[in-house]
């Protein structure tokens, strides 16, 4: 027997606010309704999986985060649950150094610092900013219906929510993502590019040890994170690892695909985090060596494979494109606060999808530009010859030229209108953000325009 939930009466006329339907309580979810909860909109979370699963490597915020953080009452303790990162380290397969890249004073130039955070800790801190009444577990979506009062997901379950706002933050193979290019397909509004399978050159295995000791991994005696890049020689692989706050080194490994391998992992896909897979792809890369911090101690992946608790290596494929089709109706792509906690619970559809315009057009350009970063930094790690170039660029480019580039990419510090604003202490200037004009609606607000919101 289904169930309903109908949330389009009884909250709103306390809140006046639309409430937002999030699927998918992955880092990008919890994020949002972290925000959400904070600007008091109404909000519950979805998610296919019945727990939750700490798998996963490590993941580097630079500055760009910090601001936000600060607003939202966290960044002490995410920043205790980090390691600062001042290095990145390029290694060859002998074990010694080739070249570093230098961050700087990053607390002078940007009023933050970098930190690399396990990232099962990261997920971990932002579920405990969302109320347990707002996050449902074991709710695999299977349709979607939208109409111009509302919009309704229908769970495996039987149970039936309703919302004006539905949020896809379900990941590469999301569910929200597929119905609406399927609607938008149908009605020749899909722009071929975005109609295109997700493109994939490389698959990888991630990890975290459990607690180390200085003795067993001499770097975790150290009080930043010793962040290494390895190289291999002759080989289509790369691996990584990095030292933690909590004493544990987070790893992975890389293979770069080329024509024939890409046809052997044709039928794996990331839409899950699997570990039955991880076991072949690790038995290949046992014996690639690594760097402990004692010359004395000559470790390889297989030392860090066996000080991982079972079951949690996973494999996973990286796929890396742009979408440019973010929304339609009352449908959006992850979502924007500023701009959702602009709308009333009496907003037109056309308003709606007015302010998820706006919410494209300011991050867009971003988004490209953190995406092309982000081959770059891939292409420096790989066999080819633009890998070979892009290390030689790096290894000799000056350091005005390398503090160039990362004040250039760190500019967009974004921060959320509707909490007390971050006094920016670096000396670097943060770029404009336009959606911190976008304001809270008062409850006597008659319902918005495209108009108003122009305005």
């Amino acid at each position: 027997m289904s169930t309903t939930h109908d949330f389009s009466t009884s909250e709103k006329a306390d809140a006046d606010r639309p409430r937002v339907l999030i699927v998918g309580a992955g880092l990008a979810g919890l994020t949002l309704g972290m925000l959400l909860n904070k600007a008091d909109i109404p909000f519950d979370i979805y998610e296919r999986s019945t727990l939750i699963k700490p798998h996963g490597s490590a993941m580097y915020f630079n500055c760009t985060t910090a601001s936000m953080f600060k607003q939202c009452g966290i960044y002490e303790e995410f920043a205790a649950l980090g390691k600062c990162v001042s290095t990145v380290q390029m290694c060859r397969e002998d074990r010694q150094v080739d070249f570093k890249m230098e961050f700087g004073d990053q607390e002078m130039e940007f009023g933050a610092r970098g930190y690399i955070i396990p990232r099962p800790q990261m997920h971990d801190l932002l579920l405990r900013q969302i109320p347990e009444e707002r996050l449902h577990f074991g709710s695999k979506v299977v349709t979607i219906e939208t109409d111009d009062n509302g919009v309704s997901i229908h769970c495996s379950d039987g149970s039936v929510v309703r919302g004006d706002i539905l949020v896809g933050a379900d990941g590469a193979y999301s569910a929200v993502r597929r119905d609406l290019y399927a609607k938008l397909k149908e009605s020749n509004n899909l722009p071929p590019p975005d109609a295109l399978p997700l493109p994939f050159t490389t698959i990888c295995v991630v990890a975290q040890t459990w607690p180390l000791t200085p003795k067993e991994f001499p770097d975790l005696a150290l009080e930043e994170c010793q962040f290494r890049h390895f190289v291999g020689t002759n080989k289509m692989n790369s691996w990584s690892t990095f030292t933690t706050a909590q004493n544990t080194v987070c790893w992975s490994s890389i293979l770069f695909l080329d024509e024939e391998t890409t046809k052997d992992n044709a039928t794996f896909r990331n839409s899950e985090w699997g570990q039955e897979t991880a076991a072949e792809m690790c038995d290949h890369i046992k014996d690639f060596p690594i760097i402990s911090g004692d010359e004395k101690i000559e470790l390889t992946l297989k030392d860090l494979m066996d000080h991982t608790p079972e079951g949690q290596i996973s494999k996973v494929m990286l796929e890396e494109k742009v979408f440019h089709t973010w929304y339609s109706g009352r449908t959006v792509l992850i979502g924007d606060a500023n701009v959702i906690n602009g709308l009333s619970s009496n907003s037109y559809m056309e308003d709606i999808e007015y302010a998820f315009k706006v919410y494209k057009e300011e991050r867009l350009p971003w988004v490209e530009e953190a995406f092309e970063s982000s081959k770059v930094h891939r292409t420096m790690v790989g066999q080819s010859f633009a890998s070979k170039v892009t290390r030689f660029v790096s290894k000799h480019m000056p350091v005005w030229m390398f503090q160039h580039i990362e004040a250039r990419s760190c500019r967009y510090r974004p921060q959320v209108s509707f909490l007390p604003l971050v006094e920016n202490t670096g000396r670097s200037p943060h770029a404009p953000q336009p959606s911190m004009l976008v304001k809270t609606p008062s409850k006597a607000e008659k319902p918005r325009t495209v108009q108003s919101l122009e305005k």
